[in-house]
């Protein structure tokens, strides 16, 4: 890995491009800024057991950056996120699903545009046309170049790396303790290789939240089959790893994307989180999480939450899934950055339950096992990772089915019945440690305001 990258403020054109949060961060207490960020890296191939370095290339890319305007309110932690770009731009799922966690504690949030599509445009494994970073804006980004993909791990590293040093960087007034990773689907896919064969030997990282991976894991070079994604071999990270890394997996993730192929035992540094009525894409990252501030009425949040079946331009044969995964990943957040500075274990997640190649279910259609929460226990609809149809992307929307009223009727006797269940397993999804007491009241108000009953 060379040394030496530099990050100089992009301005000009219009905003910065991130398929992300749509609100402005000022009145929160947070700044946002954009850099390119230069220099030269290195691709990999592997050796003896080992990485060996096979190319070196110029590189100038982006950054973007959230972080506390009060540097007495940072709480030392930056999540560095591998932006998403399975949809052909760059998208920050990871900040989307867990932007109100990482504000409401202080941390600072970094997106890496790590990889050439974002940055140049192509083609995406979903078979989108991307104009890229440079075609989107040329006013703005104009000045960058990505040299391929081979390079992108080491890119990662090298961003990760310059923002530990305390001056000439985009944290340089913030006193930084930890770097923790974090990258979402695609990004997931490519950081299982980046912890696997990369982290070894870069040290850049002191944590790892990998969120939604699928079997496989990314090539080193750029000749992988894009269709990898969802087909290639099984890959489990490996059994000596440096540092914390908790995986975070959604019913979708484990069948359709074939993480059940890769599941692995909790081990010293490694934690796998599987939750029940989730999918891999679903009402928080279509509606709600782009207007939520954390700030916003509960009534709002609600209507915002209301399960729909028109998904851009698109119509699904189910409305999409409204299943509890914001709440876990902010959870899942936490107690990452607990691991890593305290030393404190993520509380062990039960297993979703599989049989003979599928999942079991209840009476009632939803699954058993895995990570527990209200919307499951306390439920008025069938919540599902699996079974949509009637768009492209529908593979990965889940569903949801409400109940009819006679199954309401036979599961509560009234709605203050429902509703002191829904309290009481919120709750214990509290206990349990995958839901945060801060979220609580939120989520027992967003059910009184969407009650059936």
């Amino acid at each position: 890995m060379t040394s030496g990258p530099s990050f100089e403020a992009l301005t000009g054109g219009r905003a910065p491009f991130v398929a992300g949060t749509a609100f402005e961060l000022g009145p929160l207490g947070y700044d946002a800024g954009e850099y390119a960020f230069a220099g030269s890296a290195s691709a990999y191939r592997r050796q003896g057991g080992g990485l060996a370095v096979v190319e070196e290339a110029d590189f100038v890319t982006r950054v973007l950056v959230h972080r506390p305007s009060d540097p007495s309110a940072f709480n030392g932690t930056v999540w560095v996120e591998w932006l998403n770009v399975s949809g052909g731009l760059d998208a920050a799922p990871a900040w989307l699903l867990a932007h109100t966690e990482m504000m409401r504690r202080g941390a600072a949030w970094v997106g890496v545009s790590a990889q050439q599509l974002g940055v140049m445009g192509g083609t995406s494994i979903l078979g989108m046309s991307s104009p890229g970073l440079v075609g989107t804006d040329p006013d703005r980004y104009r000045g960058l170049h990505h040299p391929g993909d081979r390079f992108s791990y080491d890119i990662y590293a090298q961003a990760s790396s310059a923002l530990r040093r305390v001056t000439g960087t985009v944290l340089d007034d913030l006193s930084v303790e930890r770097v923790l990773a974090v990258g979402d689907s695609q990004s997931a896919f490519r950081l299982t290789t980046f912890v696997n064969d990369i982290d070894p030997m870069t040290g850049a990282h002191d944590g790892f939240l990998i969120q939604a991976r699928v079997g496989a894991t990314g090539p080193l070079d750029d000749e992988g089959d894009p269709d990898a994604i969802r087909n290639g071999p099984p890959v489990a990270f490996r059994d000596d790893l440096r540092v914390p890394v908790l995986c975070v997996e959604s019913e979708t993730d484990l069948m359709t994307l074939n993480f059940l192929a890769a599941r692995q035992d909790d081990a010293e540094r490694f934690c796998l989180w599987e939750i029940a009525g989730t999918s891999h894409a679903d009402a928080y990252v279509f509606a709600v999480g782009a207007i939520d501030t954390g700030t916003l009425p509960v009534d709002e949040l609600a209507r915002a939450w209301a399960p729909r079946r028109d998904l851009f331009g698109m119509t699904l044969d189910h409305p999409y899934n409204t299943g509890p995964q914001h709440y876990v990943r902010n959870a899942a957040a936490a107690h990452l950055d607990t691991w890593v500075t305290d030393g404190v274990r993520p509380p062990t997640s039960d297993r979703l339950e599989v049989r003979d190649g599928e999942f079991v279910t209840d009476d009632l259609g939803n699954v058993r096992g895995g990570i527990r929460t209200p919307h499951v226990d306390a439920p008025v609809a069938v919540l599902s990772g699996l079974g949509n149809g009637g768009a492209p992307i529908s593979f990965l929307c889940g569903r949801t089915v409400p109940f009819d009223d006679a199954t309401l009727r036979a599961l509560y006797s009234s709605r203050d019945d429902y509703l002191g269940r829904f309290g009481d397993a919120t709750e214990a999804a509290v206990a349990a440690g995958f839901v945060l007491a801060d979220d609580a009241a939120e989520i027992i108000a967003i059910a009184g305001r969407t009650s059936p009953l």
